[in-house]
Formats: C-alpha cells, sequence, structure tokens
C-alpha cells in the first residue's frame, strides 16, 4: 500500500490526483477507484494499477 495526499477531487466529475509521498509522482484517481469518500488535501492510502493512460490510483481509502 502506498501513501500520499489528495491534490485536487472534483466530486461532480468523479475523478482527481493524488500525490505519493514517497515518491511525489502524481497518479490519477477515478470514483470508481474509492472505498472512502475523499476530498482535498485528505491523507489516503492506495495501490497502483495500470490504466489507459499509466498507473490508477486504486482502493483508495482514508487513512
Amino acid at each position: 500500500m502506498n501513501k500520499g495526499t489528495v491534490k485536487f477531487y472534483n466530486d461532480f466529475k468523479g475523478f482527481g490526483f493524488i500525490k505519493d509521498s514517497n515518491s511525489a509522482k502524481e497518479y490519477f484517481v477515478h470514483s470508481t477507484g474509492l472505498k472512502d469518500n475523499i476530498g482535498e488535501n485528505d491523507e489516503v492510502t492506495f495501490d497502483l494499477e495500470e490504466g489507459k493512460k499509466g498507473l490508477n490510483a486504486v482502493n483508495v481509502k482514508l487513512s
């Protein structure tokens, strides 16, 4: 499991980005990959899964 911070999330559109705490990389997150409701600046844990345009955050939970 990775740890990070929600940099941006749009509830209406159902997507956003999470910044990884260790690597400072940013990963796309879609509403289908959420376990909890998230918002900007929330601390989260997540897994990575290969998507159409690179790695996506999945199984996203508040930490």
